[in-house]
């Protein structure tokens, strides 16, 4: 490639998921003839960054952050940035300065319809989506380019037990390791020590939650009675806490027992599922029992630690949550959804808008053929093949999500214009 073409593209890369991820895709780019830059805000970034001439430590305080990268792209000549989410300060600050200079902001964050996809968009995700200003009819246009026959939905989280661990391997080296990065502040509340212990328990228990998941998920589908399903997510999440009118996951339960308690037929239960990497910080399962026990619903709710959503799923006549991607599995199979928050698929088509009283009462049925195009239109754009955790995963992302960042289109502009690759068939990645 010519030594002019390897110079037009300079991607800075901030913070990325926990592992090597960013670390492989960095090294792709690079042989696609990109120049690469990473900025490490801590030892666990430095940890999982193993091209050492292209890393970028970042000492200073956060209020020296802005200066620092508009420095930064200058110096660097940056014509790209690249990040894991985009609501942390560090992120949306960068965001904003990017934006204003008119370079391409590269957005990773779980997948939309998870564990087999990630998701790609470019200038912001979730509740700063695209997708949240796209009509079902737009999106139903650009697919009359396409032809593509969507792929069934896993029925089970691909590489949960890789996330838990490089999750705790990351907290490590920020306990212990970080002593060059004496001004790094985590974007949650709760500091790194407390979040490694919770890793690790969460590592150690898992023998032990998986028995007792076992058993509830056994009650629930062997006893014979109506249920409906909360699907909870993790409070500290930033779908939770930028997009919901929620601040605690305690007010989303108190307000949804509520609503059960007022609505639901007497002979209904309900089923109160936990995230799958909810990992004890706010105490959920003691909250169940004393707003069962407020509400006279004792021996009708059920909590469930984590597991496979599809076997639970299968048997809801509805499902309740703020914004969670799990969302989208409600939906394929035809079960009425209620949302509270702000989420990339609460289209008025197939999200119902009736009061929490009513739905438990009565729900209105989702349009299923509405939600098959919009999910055929996710899975053409921004939702990629594969996983950030597991070696087979990131094997699988990355055959298609470096030509989709090398594009000039992004991925909803790509498949209007003609412009998208091929998408290839699901495999398993775990």
């Amino acid at each position: 490639m010519p030594e002019a073409a390897k110079s037009q593209r300079v991607f800075l890369f901030l913070q990325g998921p926990h592992g090597p991820f960013f670390n492989a895709l960095g090294r792709m780019l690079r042989a696609a003839g990109a120049e690469v830059w990473r900025v490490g805000f801590n030892a666990g970034d430095r940890a999982f960054w193993f091209h050492p001439a292209s890393y970028i430590p970042f000492r200073g305080t956060p209020d020296a952050w802005p200066e620092t990268f508009a420095g930064l792209l200058d110096t660097r000549g940056v014509t790209d940035i690249v990040l894991y989410g985009d609501t942390r300060p560090i992120h949306a600050k960068a965001i904003e300065i990017a934006k204003a200079r008119g370079l391409t902001v590269h957005v990773f964050e779980e997948g939309y319809m998870r564990p087999y996809w990630v998701t790609y968009e470019r200038g912001g995700s979730n509740g700063n989506s695209r997708l949240m200003d796209m009509s079902l009819t737009e999106m139903q246009t650009a697919l009359e380019l396409s032809d593509m026959e969507a792929p069934l939905p896993p029925s089970h989280w691909g590489d949960t037990r890789h996330h838990v661990f490089y999750g705790a391997l990351y907290h490590w080296f920020v306990m212990f390791r970080n002593g060059d990065y004496r001004n790094f502040k985590p974007h949650r509340d709760l500091t790194v020590t407390k979040e490694f212990r919770l890793y690790l328990k969460r590592l150690l228990l898992m023998p032990a939650h998986w028995l007792e998941r076992g058993l509830a998920t056994w009650r629930v589908r062997n006893g014979g009675f109506p249920f409906h399903l909360a699907l909870l997510q993790l409070e500290h999440d930033s779908s939770f806490q930028m997009h919901s009118p929620f601040t605690t996951m305690t007010e989303f339960l108190a307000e949804m027992f509520e609503g059960f308690a007022a609505g639901a037929p007497q002979h209904h239960h309900l089923v109160v599922k936990a995230h799958p990497l909810e990992d004890g910080r706010v105490p959920i399962k003691r909250e169940v029992k004393r707003l069962a026990k407020q509400h006279g619903l004792v021996g009708r709710v059920h909590y469930v630690r984590g597991g496979k959503l599809a076997r639970l799923l299968n048997d809801a006549r509805t499902a309740v949550t703020v914004n969670s991607t799990a969302g989208q599995q409600v939906l394929w199979r035809g079960i009425p959804l209620k949302v509270f928050g702000r989420a990339v698929y609460a289209k008025p088509e197939f999200v119902s808008d009736q009061p929490l009283r009513d739905f438990f009462a009565g729900a209105s049925r989702p349009d299923s053929r509405a939600y098959k195009d919009y999910r055929r239109y996710l899975l053409e754009t921004s939702q990629v093949p594969g996983g950030f955790y597991s070696l087979k995963g990131r094997r699988q992302l990355l055959r298609q999500v470096v030509d989709m960042m090398l594009s000039g289109d992004d991925p909803y502009d790509a498949l209007k214009s003609g412009t998208a690759a091929p998408r290839q068939q699901l495999r398993l990645v775990n």
